[in-house]
């Protein structure tokens, strides 16, 4: 019960505050990460290894040691503000509606900037469906890697477990790249997001086929996703898809060239609608979530 109080708390101040604007504990992770890129950046997996082991473990042991002296309020409230710290919920809204509002008002221009905020691939070449899709795919993406990924090994672990995740799940988007540089050296931190993200993943899943249209959900999720090219995106977003009945995935332009990607889901196409939908889809999940750690809690102390 106590982890349900946390998890609620993190959410309530998640939803009423959102993502701290002066300063945020992943921006200096940004920081920390880009300094040790430096000083340990070569073409081999193990310098990958050796910077991921650093940037990652080293703030994860620090919270586990600042928690193991805390007095056990001081280190409820810790678990509560690392939650809070580690969710994007709030920050998934903030930079989808504004995307979905664009297209509502016909204004194009406006709407690619807005979804470029949201996603890597190149914005200018998007028609207003690739920019509902896009937005659409990051809501369903992004519910996992800000939302439920994060509940997850909190659940398992405690606030250490959530820093893991994000911290991991951060390191993937800044290395986790198959270029020239981060080849080799970003194999680690791929790797790591991998694992950390498998179980969750499939939850995440599970849970919008079960608060949406759950055969179609189901149905995409077992006959589309092994196609995806990532393990944990596939399942989420063929899952999503489904369940919202919606179709995304298809080409997409990445550096200057449109690049044929699977389809994902079964229906309408996307459009402003389908993002405050996914949104939505998410929000349901979360509500879901919260009941099932209630039921697992009451259970436990029956």
């Amino acid at each position: 019960m106590t982890m349900l109080l946390a998890m609620l708390l993190a959410l309530v101040l998640d939803a009423v505050f959102g993502e701290p604007r002066r300063f945020h504990p992943l921006v200096g992770f940004g920081v920390l990460s880009n300094t040790v890129e430096r000083r340990l950046h070569a073409d081999r997996r193990m310098a990958g290894v050796a910077a991921w082991t650093l940037a990652v473990l080293l703030p994860v042991a620090s919270l586990c040691g600042l928690r193991a002296v805390s007095p056990p309020l001081v280190a409820f409230a810790l678990d509560v503000l690392v939650l809070y710290f580690a969710l994007g919920r709030h920050s998934l809204a903030e930079h989808a509606r504004p995307v979905a509002a664009a297209l509502r008002d016909s204004d194009l221009p406006r709407a690619r900037a807005a979804v470029g905020r949201m996603v890597s691939r190149d914005t200018d070449a998007l028609d207003a469906t690739h920019v509902a899709a896009a937005g659409t795919e990051s809501v369903l993406e992004n519910g996992h890697d800000a939302v439920f990924g994060t509940l997850f090994w909190f659940a398992v672990l405690g606030a250490p477990g959530a820093l893991l995740f994000r911290l991991a799940n951060t390191l993937d988007a800044m290395w986790g790249y198959r270029s020239a540089r981060y080849e080799h050296f970003g194999w680690a931190a791929a790797r790591a997001d991998d694992m950390l993200g498998y179980v969750p993943a499939r939850l995440t899943a599970l849970s919008y086929a079960a608060v949406g249209d759950a055969v179609t959900a189901l149905h995409c999720w077992r006959t589309q996703a092994p196609s995806w090219d990532s393990p944990n995106a596939g399942p989420v977003m063929a899952s999503g898809a489904g369940a919202l009945r919606v179709r995304l995935g298809g080409p997409a332009p990445y550096h200057g060239r449109w690049e044929d990607r699977p389809v994902l889901g079964k229906g309408e196409a996307p459009d402003a609608s389908s993002i405050v939908r996914a949104l939505r889809l998410v929000d349901r999940a979360v509500v879901a979530w919260m009941a099932v750690v209630l039921l697992v809690g009451v259970a436990a102390h029956a």
